[in-house]
């Protein structure tokens, strides 16, 4: 489970870049301490996925810790992202990808590419 995760991951980080959504400026410590889902009140969604979402499952994964079991990140990236259409097309299914293999359901909206 933990080699699956690990790839995905890896593909969210490299769909993220192929879109030109890589960051390379991390957030302001301020940004960094909300408590808002997805940080939703101090960045975009990128920035939560390359600064929170990722270091904190790679952590789990390092630490063969328990990975969640409920997660739903592809219905907020299908909202954040659907201005930019085909561009994050694989990105979303990347995440929709890693939601079902933590938590046996795939909530996406769009195609499967």
């Amino acid at each position: 489970m933990y080699l699956q995760v690990t790839d995905l991951l890896n593909q969210i980080e490299r769909e993220l870049k192929a879109a030109g959504l890589w960051a390379l400026i991390a957030p302001s410590a301020e940004a960094m301490q909300s408590t808002a889902p997805f940080f939703c009140d101090t960045m975009p969604l990128e920035n939560w996925l390359q600064f929170v979402f990722l270091p904190r499952m790679r952590a789990l994964v390092e630490g063969s810790l328990p990975l969640p079991q409920q997660i739903a990140v592809c219905p907020m990236a299908e909202e954040a992202f659907k201005h930019l259409d085909h561009r994050t097309l694989l990105l979303i299914n990347r995440i929709a990808d890693l939601d079902e293999l933590l938590s046996g359901k795939r909530e996406q909206s769009i195609a499967r590419a």
